[in-house]
């Protein structure tokens, strides 16, 4: 089968690319032929199919390309008329790409697949969050108007008029037109969906997959420790853990990076909380696996999130906050503990509990690989493409 896989970035940027990376090993493996789409960036992987990409976005085209620029058309057909792929597979295309290439794939009568990693479908946000702080769901609803009237793209009047134009240019009804399958990699991602008006027979349910190769080991000893690993963003809510932290006389190793780093390091006080700044993965293992177990504090709707994943088939139990896809993934007091998201004497009372509480780190592990595993995951998708 031809399969053609489309995301804006080509290199292990997040949880979207990672995704996409791991499925197209994944298809070649089952002897698939895969052809890739995304925007020619700096730090792409090589790849033959570079020739085909669009130039890098610059501040100009944000008023072309999230409407469908004649260089994706051209490129895009160019690709489908040089690969003729049966299925075009998208990810996350908005705004670089845009969905016109699901359009221009379906015109052909090629079968359209979707997997969402975010609410941009309902949210010209993408993350329901009012000026990146309260939970808001305005725009699920046909008048995206809210966009504008809260600023919600950067606080910026021009930056909200274009998501307005964008959510009503690719309003619900023509994303559902040309797209066949829409992939929710957690169940409230489909209930959100489904909340938005999208056809729920389009929904399609499916937790992502790893590699678990990657994440096999030896042995499953802990040291006293525990972590956090992902952005450090105001989103996901680093804030609040390391306020519920610093009562605690538990060590906290803090994995990445982002636009809170300099802030939160400059406001944490305890001496037993620790930046070790961006990381790849093979000093991820090390630390995670190690870990007592790993915090998930996220303030917005995560939808499926890798790092529990990981985590959880390092034989690392994980206390994650109850919003979006996050408590589907935690068995409670088996796999690790959920608490109330923002509330820092419930986090702190459940750090506590995690602390004290006896898992079998080896028992998390195999179960969570045998869950999360490639082969299963293929199957599913092979039935979606057929």
């Amino acid at each position: 089968m031809n399969i053609l896989l489309a995301n804006k970035f080509y290199y292990r940027r997040g949880g979207d690319c990672i995704y996409m990376l791991n499925l197209e090993q994944l298809l070649k493996e089952h002897g698939h032929k895969v052809a890739v789409f995304a925007m020619d960036y700096p730090e792409n992987i090589e790849t033959p199919w570079k020739q085909y990409f669009p130039q890098n976005m610059s501040k100009l085209m944000a008023f072309t390309r999230p409407f469908g620029s004649a260089e994706v058309k051209a490129k895009f057909n160019k690709l489908l008329d040089d690969f003729k792929p049966e299925i075009v597979h998208l990810n996350n295309i908005h705004t670089h790409l845009s969905p016109i290439i699901a359009e221009l794939a379906h015109n052909r009568g090629i079968k359209v697949v979707w997997t969402l990693h975010d609410y941009k479908l309902l949210c010209p946000r993408y993350d329901c969050l009012r000026n990146g702080d309260d939970i808001c769901e305005l725009c699920f609803n046909e008048d995206k108007s809210s966009c504008k009237t809260y600023k919600c793209m950067k606080g910026s009047t021009l930056a909200s008029l274009i998501g307005y134009k964008e959510a009503t240019t690719w309003n619900r009804r023509r994303l559902e037109k040309c797209t066949d399958v829409f992939i929710c990699p957690s169940k409230f991602m489909a209930q959100k969906m489904a909340q938005g008006g999208f056809n729920s027979k389009k929904l399609v349910s499916l937790c992502n997959f790893i590699d678990i190769d990657k994440c096999k080991k030896d042995t499953y000893e802990k040291e006293n420790y525990y972590c956090y690993v992902g952005r450090l963003s105001h989103e996901k809510g680093v804030k609040t853990l390391i306020k519920a932290a610093q009562k605690l006389p538990y060590k906290l190793v803090i994995i990445g990076g982002g636009p809170l780093s300099d802030e939160l390091k400059n406001e944490t006080t305890n001496t037993n909380i620790e930046f070790v700044g961006y990381k790849q993965w093979d000093e991820i293992k090390e630390i995670v696996s190690k870990a007592r177990f790993s915090v998930i504090p996220s303030e917005w709707y995560e939808n499926n999130p890798l790092s529990v994943i990981e985590a959880q088939c390092l034989g690392t139990p994980v206390l994650g906050a109850r919003i979006g896809g996050i408590p589907e993934l935690i068995e409670n007091n088996v796999t690790g503990m959920t608490f109330e998201s923002r509330n820092v004497n419930d986090l702190t009372s459940k750090l506590e509990a995690m602390w004290q509480h006896t898992f079998d780190y080896k028992e998390i592990a195999l179960t969570s690989q045998k869950r999360y595993n490639s082969e299963s995951y293929y199957q599913n998708i092979l039935k979606i493409y057929q």
